[in-house]
């Protein structure tokens, strides 16, 4: 096991730091209402058991393709946004002039720890960092290694400018060689302004940790990133809440939204959302186009197929006229470009 996985370590100084936000109680970050994010140990049994059975179609049968990223089309999208999605939650984003990445998961392994490996439904994911231009910003949502991953950060590190992060997360960006000036660290509604770009870190209902001792020692949120003319947001991971309300009132409407979608369960309903919930969260917010992420990248889940994130997640936005695309992997789109319902040939 690499030890460095784990990333930076607490120490008191680091305590008494984030205990000056208010989401850091009883020695750790809180979210807003009540939300389980434990274990119940007495459903443990069964939950390892419906893990190594898997679900029979948790994994495409072949990899997915994954476009190699086109770092000309991309800078060359002049009149409005671009992005591109790798899978999961990895994307890039060009915004006024600014290149964006956002968490920056394009390892092969979302489980570097354990003793079994999660791997990547795409080859070849790590090798796109070549592909991209020097990079203004990383902006990274919580900890987890299905957001934050060590190979990933190494090899991104000659190409960014500046990493803005979650509340906590420095530490481990540190402890991989990211000079502490390069950082950012934001707490819930925290503004940020570059040039006539404003980030602002938005609330989310989940959890961190890379290791056992550090369980919610980061916090957790997602990003709105307001342009002159555009306003996008990323909603980052977690379960349904007030919150989503509150992110639309506070920012007006959103001309793009990437929305988490995927990974749920059951047996943790508090901390990811049923498809149906990620189409009723956009709509809170007021999002005019969206785009369900947090799929196509790892078999996280045993409740549901690989493809079932998309295929729910479009039933439910048709039924409630939510405006939605399904982007290829890879492949650089201007914000209003539609995209084909790729999935369905891989099933």
């Amino acid at each position: 096991m690499n030890s460095k996985q784990f990333g930076g370590k607490l120490n008191s100084s680091l305590k008494e730091w984030y205990a000056q936000s208010p989401q850091w109680q009883k020695g750790k970050f809180q979210n807003a209402i009540p939300t389980q994010t434990g274990i119940d140990w007495r459903k443990l049994p069964g939950m390892l058991c419906k893990q190594i059975k898997g679900h029979p179609q948790g994994m495409p049968k072949q990899a997915l393709p994954l476009q190699d990223f086109n770092a000309g089309e991309f800078l060359n999208k002049q009149n409005e946004p671009a992005y591109a999605w790798f899978g999961h939650s990895a994307l890039a984003l060009r915004l006024d002039g600014f290149n964006i990445l956002i968490d920056p998961m394009l390892g092969q392994d979302a489980s570097p720890i354990g003793p079994a490996r999660t791997k990547r439904f795409s080859e070849s994911s790590l090798e796109q960092i070549d592909l991209m231009p020097d990079l203004d910003l990383v902006l990274i949502s919580h900890d987890h290694y299905d957001h934050l991953d060590m190979n990933s950060i190494l090899k991104l590190e000659s190409k960014v400018k500046s990493f803005v992060v979650a509340l906590g997360l420095k530490r481990h960006l540190i402890a991989w060689g990211i000079d502490a000036s390069r950082i950012e660290e934001m707490d819930w509604w925290d503004q940020k302004q570059i040039g006539n770009l404003e980030i602002h870190f938005t609330p989310s209902r989940h959890f961190s940790g890379r290791g056992l001792s550090s369980m919610a020692r980061c916090l957790w949120g997602g990003w709105v990133l307001k342009g002159a003319d555009h306003s996008i947001w990323f909603s980052g991971d977690g379960g349904y809440g007030p919150h989503f309300k509150e992110i639309g009132e506070r920012f007006g409407s959103f001309d793009l939204a990437f929305m988490e979608c995927g990974q749920y369960c059951v047996d943790w309903p508090d901390i990811h959302m049923f498809p149906e919930e990620s189409v009723q969260a956009a709509l809170d917010a007021g999002v005019k186009i969206a785009i369900p992420v947090h799929w196509a990248g790892f078999n996280l889940s045993y409740q549901h197929a690989w493809f079932e994130p998309i295929e729910d997640f479009s039933k439910h936005a048709k039924a409630n006229k939510l405006n939605w695309r399904s982007p290829l992997p890879g492949k650089v789109y201007a914000i209003r470009e539609t995209s084909p319902e790729w999935w369905h040939e891989h099933k």
